[in-house]
């Protein structure tokens, strides 16, 4: 009986062992989908959208001349991406972003988008990284 109990304890820590020796895998998969599922969320870093740089020359190539904030810049791109996502037409986005997201492009992908609600507030983004210095 006293070598029953031995081979069982014996037996209960190698499986607890093995249970931990996988812990650090199991903690890796779930930071992985964490991380999947974020990004598909938007929540990721904003440093590349769809296909295309979010950096500060990408900024100067639209003409935005005023402070220089990734985040509000990414926020606004993507309402032009998910503009021209909706109608695929091909010069859609660049027109959207055109004159630092300043044209009738912009205005009416946030109607279209059902985004009206929040319009004062992207028009406040627009201004902070479009105005002059």
């Amino acid at each position: 009986m006293h070598h029953q109990q031995r081979r069982s304890s014996s037996s209960c820590s190698a499986q607890g062992s093995s249970f931990t020796r996988s812990l650090p895998g199991r903690t890796l998969a779930i930071a992985a989908a964490v991380f999947l599922l974020s990004s598909s969320l938007g929540l990721a870093d904003a440093g590349v959208l769809m296909g295309h740089p979010l950096g500060k020359r990408s900024f100067l190539d639209i003409h935005c001349k005023g402070v220089y904030d990734r985040s509000l810049f990414a926020r606004l791109d993507r309402i032009c991406e998910d503009c021209y996502n909706l109608f695929r037409e091909p010069q859609l986005h660049s027109l959207c972003r055109q004159d630092c997201f300043s044209t009738q492009y912009f205005t009416s992908c946030i109607q279209v988008l059902l985004l009206e609600d929040e319009k004062d507030k992207f028009q406040e983004m627009v201004e902070y990284l479009g105005r002059k210095k």
